[in-house]
């Protein structure tokens, strides 16, 4: 079971029982020992389905299940084929943190006042009920935008600050504003028996704190918890994690405090870094033999890192050749700065050493790749960058899942008031604002009232025989989810007459034919829910492209199919590796960013550190790190100053831990 691994891996795969944090640096084959663990706990005889891994991303859940079939499966011999009704062998229960919670709050939601059948709302779907609840508040747009109310409350949920508290820490007068609409959010959301991404967490916290039944339920399934990236974890995450495992303390956490970068969205590096405050008796096991990087790299990385005061004390060791040394390029301008980089690639290219997808240029801000991209296209390089607008937010997969969701979910007044008059049907906004106005009158879900001949009799024949066709697609396609989703869906589509929809709505053939696509893919997502689990229904299918609709990682490996250079910010750039990296823009205001400059918060400098190391340790074989002697602002070429990690790297800066004390080896 241990074939192949060095003795700390070796190690950790090993211990089987009580808390055990495992330090696992960049590029130290973090992901195989997790999956060797699993296997090896259920070789030593715990029940694949007593396990709880919990991850950050579901590809890297997906990735983890696969492995692990793979050693069970060798350990087993051939795998036999499943025969037709035969049940599916136990397999350990990995996901992310927020399918976790969903199933928990699946099975207990009734105990919190909320439907068993949830939905889960996107973001799209929060602008929709912020906008409302602005106009209830009379708050001017330019007072308070809903992207900036829901980015405060999402805060806020993140340190678990619920909406009576939230008066008492709000400091800014945009903070007081979404103060006030904080509960009125809340009560949408309930009203129309939904949750918004940041819920999912913060009432499973909530229900395993103060349930202590559904707490010993939850508890009870497992036997051992393990949970990845437990660097990024925020203060809801780290309590759930708790709650699961301190009656068997057989809790095993991985991660890096080096690579914690995530702050800004509520991680805290505090839970790695006291994880022996919480267990005393943790055994702590170090990865620190790099399979990534060159010697040469590492070197530059481990002089960097150790600028930060309040870490875990661990040395990033090259298991792989010295290699190219690595460069660091002051350039006259960001025009000079992108002409270089770009031709260099160019004729590394030509070279055929390397092939597009070897290479990246990382940058910390979304503004900075512009004139990359310019430089690309002259050279005729391809390239790719992350952002791209998201499948799950095409318009016409937004149509036909609010749909899905009105469906499963009839008090979803969101959805319903996505999807009433699209395609049209006669419901005009003053019939739909007339609706409103009864179903808020007579304190019922619109759709209620839409359902009572007697609430609608004077509404026009047009409005009604708009709502009489929404009522017999509701029972249709509701009965056609008991018989098969993908069916269903189908239903809808050719009920709406949804695709006759596309072609009024768009001229370009082109454009018509890759929307027409996008639907299919629908189907085809429906298709595969179905396909890997019998029990299905479409809460289920809901919430899960709910859940895949939030993360990068789906568009991260749609871009790794494609032969092309990396375009991408250094939070992006976290998991991944290339051969070859350009690191630009080094300098201070960039990186570190102005906002941390000027914080004079020396955690937020050292978060810009660990971003920097993030950056550093995603270069296998060659790296260059560049700036720019002036940069253009508000049109004017500006002298900037470069980046203070440009001479820490370089030994160049004096390091305030030179001649601290080193700890002997523990946390």
């Amino acid at each position: 079971m241990t074939h192949g691994l060095n003795p700390a891996q070796k190690q950790a795969v090993e211990t089987l029982s009580g808390p055990m944090l495992v330090l696992a640096g960049a590029g130290t084959g973090k992901t195989r020992v997790v999956t060797f663990r699993i296997a090896n706990l259920i070789r030593h005889g715990t029940a694949p389905d007593r396990i709880l891994a919990v991850t950050f991303t579901n590809k890297a859940a997906g990735e983890m299940q696969e492995r692990i079939g793979e050693l069970i499966g060798t350990a087993k011999g051939p795998k036999k084929r499943k025969r037709k009704g035969e049940a599916e062998p136990p397999k350990p229960t990995i996901g992310t943190f927020h399918s976790q919670c969903v199933r928990i709050l699946r099975r207990h939601a009734k105990r919190i006042g909320f439907p068993t059948k949830f939905a889960i709302y996107d973001r799209s779907d929060q602008e929709s009920l912020a906008r409302g609840v602005l106009r209830e508040l009379r708050l001017p747009n330019t007072a308070l935008k809903p992207s900036d109310l829901l980015n405060i409350i999402g805060g806020w949920k993140n340190q678990s600050i619920l909406p009576a508290d939230a008066g008492a820490v709000a400091q800014t007068d945009k903070e007081h504003l979404a103060a006030s609409a904080y509960r009125r959010y809340q009560d949408g959301l309930r009203s129309c028996g939904a949750m918004d991404f940041d819920d999912l967490l913060v009432h499973t916290e909530l229900l395993l704190q103060s349930d202590q039944e559904v707490r010993e339920i939850e508890a009870g399934k497992y036997d051992h918890v393990l949970v990845d990236e437990y660097q990024d974890t925020n203060g809801s995450q780290y309590r759930i994690i708790k709650s699961l495992a301190e009656a068997h303390r057989n809790l095993c956490v991985v991660g890096d405090d080096d690579q914690s970068i995530y702050g800004w969205r509520g991680a805290d590096v505090t839970h790695i870094l006291n994880f022996r405050n919480d267990w005393p008796d943790a055994t702590v096991v170090r990865l620190e033999e790099n399979y990534r990087s060159s010697g040469q790299i590492l070197e530059m990385a481990n002089r960097l890192i150790r600028f930060n005061t309040t870490r875990h004390d661990k040395m990033l060791k090259a298991v792989r050749s010295t290699g190219q040394r690595p460069r660091i390029l002051q350039l006259k301008d960001e025009t000079e700065e992108s002409n270089l980089v770009v031709g260099e690639i160019a004729r590394l290219l030509d070279r055929d050493r390397y092939e597009p997808r070897d290479v990246a240029i990382l940058f910390r801000t979304n503004e900075q790749p512009r004139l990359f991209e310019t430089e690309l296209r002259k050279m005729n390089v391809p390239y790719v960058m992350l952002g791209s607008q998201s499948f799950f937010d095409r318009r016409e997969i937004r149509d036909l899942l609010a749909y899905l969701k009105w469906i499963d979910q009839p008090d979803d007044e969101i959805s319903l008031l996505r999807v009433i008059n699209t395609p049209p049907r006669g419901l005009g906004n003053k019939s739909v604002q007339e609706i409103i106005a009864r179903a808020v009158k007579a304190g019922q879900p619109a759709w209620k009232v839409m359902c009572d001949d007697s609430a609608i009799a004077d509404l026009p024949p047009a409005a009604r025989r708009g709502i009489d066709a929404l009522r017999e697609l509701f029972t249709d396609v509701r009965e056609a989810t008991l018989q098969s989703l993908a069916g269903a869906v189908s239903t809808l589509i050719e009920r709406t007459q949804y695709f006759a929809e596309i072609r009024r709505l768009y001229n370009e053939p082109e454009e018509v034919e890759a929307r027409t696509n996008s639907i299919q893919e629908l189907i085809n997502a429906v298709a595969a829910y179905e396909d890997r689990d019998k029990e299905t229904d479409l809460a289920g299918f809901l919430s899960e492209t709910a859940l895949a609709g939030r993360e990068m990682g789906n568009e991260k490996d749609k871009l790794a199919q494609r032969n092309a250079v990396w375009l991408l910010t250094m939070h992006a750039a976290k998991g991944l590796e290339f051969p070859v990296v350009y690191m630009v823009g080094m300098e201070e205001g960039l990186l570190p960013h102005n906002r941390s400059v000027k914080s004079g918060d020396e955690n937020d400098i050292a978060e810009e550190r660990r971003l920097c190391y993030v950056g550093v340790t995603r270069a296998q074989e060659t790296l260059t790190l560049s700036m720019a002697l002036t940069r253009r602002r508000w049109g004017k070429p500006r002298p900037t100053t470069p980046s203070r990690f440009l001479y820490e790297i370089t030994g160049k800066a004096e390091n305030p831990n030179k001649y601290r004390k080193q700890k002997k080896r523990r946390v």
